[in-house]
């Protein structure tokens, strides 16, 4: 049997908001599921909400505004995760 060696047990076990490209595919999720349902049901994402509830709002009006920035992003992360490294 071969032992693994620090880094790659650590690499196994590597939380989404340390490595950066998982972090760009999760951030950009959340991006599009918040726009998503702020277009189904407005009333769940409240622009005058603090907190948890204030940053999909943000996230929502990110996704609205900037939203051909979003769709290329999306695009670009699809091919790098399926054709990439």
């Amino acid at each position: 049997a071969r032992q693994h060696t620090e880094p790659e047990r650590h690499a196994r076990t590597m939380s989404a908001l340390f490595d950066f490209k998982s972090f760009l595919v999760t951030l950009l999720l959340f991006i599009c599921t918040c726009t998503y349902v702020k277009m189904k049901a407005p009333r769940l994402v409240d622009p005058y909400r603090t907190g948890l509830r204030g940053m999909f709002w943000k996230a929502a009006r990110i996704g609205e505004r900037l939203s051909p920035w979003v769709a290329a992003s999306c695009l670009i992360m699809a091919f790098y995760t399926l054709f990439g490294a």
